[in-house]
């Protein structure tokens, strides 16, 4: 018998001018986002879900009695996977060093008078070795730190401090990992040296990682599974893809409107510097400086405004990509513009068009469409 694969939190916190009330029903393996502008509640719920915000039982009284301003807070509960970290209904709670956690906060966090050595074996030390399942060296070589090992916190760069940071969370062993933000403080060039990382810790590792940020481009290249959040509460859960192309839901409005693609290298093109990608609703060409290797499996990241609709395949065109799709549905975008939620198969694409065109194509559900993408504009 397999143990469950799942994380469950019932979360009901009351502060003054604020609430957080969510239901989160998540995978147990794999990236998790929690997405939503600032304020919305995430780090709340991240910290809660570590034991370090708590809902207590008399939380919405004043004196043992009632206040009106207040919300009385309901029972929580924090599941990660089988085990029991919280159960206000049980008298249940682990405390925040009881819980077999992770933790990567904004700024990496690290004890100055330590080499990056001593900060990661730091938190080894605190992992009996029973439960140890993250070797020191995996995390050193997942990281890419080996060669900093002997170097004081100061002496690291931005990115290279929160790669040691994320090295010491998993020297823990956690059955979670919670990052808040990790890559907030860096700048785009620091920023696109640490991802990588993060994606070869979710190839390689068997950690479930709630990952907070409201930067979609990074949710979109790490996150299978995304909780929505505005407001304190939940707007919607569920696969990253499927919600990200949802046209209730802002995610699919804006300039910043894309859809994700996983697929797997066909070959590339060494000479033109062309990939071919197979996915679910066909084949798409990008460009790709690096060399591709067939089998290679790959996350293509395509915006609404890169997609162009046409009612025949055109010819003598430089778009390299032409897929036959059927539009699924419509809405406005902005005024003058409409967003149309595409099916190429199974895959659900975006495409961002005037209003003139939505209208010169007679564009409507059902409506047989080829959509047309620049190989340039297809971001891995």
């Amino acid at each position: 018998m397999h143990a469950p694969s799942h994380i469950d939190a019932r979360l009901h916190l009351v502060r003054p001018g604020f609430t957080l009330d969510v239901d989160l029903h998540l995978p147990g393996h794999g990236v998790t986002a929690l997405f939503g502008p600032s304020g919305c509640g995430k780090t709340t719920c991240l910290r809660a879900i570590a034991g370090l915000t708590r809902n207590y039982p008399d939380a919405g009284l004043t004196r043992n009695r009632p206040n009106p301003g207040l919300a009385r807070a309901q029972p929580g509960r924090v599941v990660v996977n089988g085990e029991v970290w919280q159960d206000d209904a049980q008298n249940l709670w682990r405390a925040t060093h009881e819980r077999a956690l992770g933790y990567v906060f904004q700024e990496a966090s690290l004890f100055d008078h330590l080499d990056v050595c001593g900060n990661i074996t730091y938190g080894l030390k605190r992992t009996p070795p029973a439960r140890r399942q993250v070797a020191l060296e995996q995390a050193v070589e997942l990281l890419g730190i080996g060669p900093l090992m002997a170097r004081k916190p100061q002496a690291l760069s931005g990115g290279e401090r929160q790669r040691v940071a994320i090295a010491r969370a998993l020297a823990t062993s956690p059955r979670l990992l919670l990052m808040d933000e990790p890559l907030a403080a860096l700048d785009a060039q620091r920023k696109a040296e640490v991802l990588p990382y993060l994606e070869t810790l979710h190839r390689t590792l068997d950690i479930p990682v709630l990952y907070v940020s409201h930067a979609i481009d990074e949710v979109a290249r790490l996150a299978g599974h995304m909780v929505l959040m505005r407001e304190g509460t939940v707007l919607a859960q569920g696969r990253t893809d499927e919600l990200i192309t949802r046209l209730d839901l802002p995610l699919a409005q804006g300039d910043a409107a894309a859809t994700v693609i996983d697929g797997t290298v066909l070959q590339h093109d060494a000479h033109d510097h062309i990939t071919t990608v197979a996915f679910l609703g066909g084949q798409l060409l990008l460009v790709s400086p690096t060399a591709r290797t067939p089998g290679e499996a790959l996350r293509l990241r395509v915006q609404a405004r890169d997609v162009s609709l046409a009612l025949a395949a055109p010819e003598g065109s430089s778009i390299l990509n032409v897929l036959p799709a059927t539009v699924a549905a419509l809405a406005e975008d902005s005024p003058g513009q409409w967003m149309v939620a595409l099916d190429a198969g199974p895959t659900r694409l975006l495409a961002r068009v005037t209003q003139r065109s939505a209208q010169a194509l007679a564009l409507a559900p059902g409506r047989a469409v080829f959509a047309q993408v620049k190989g340039v504009a297809i971001v891995n």
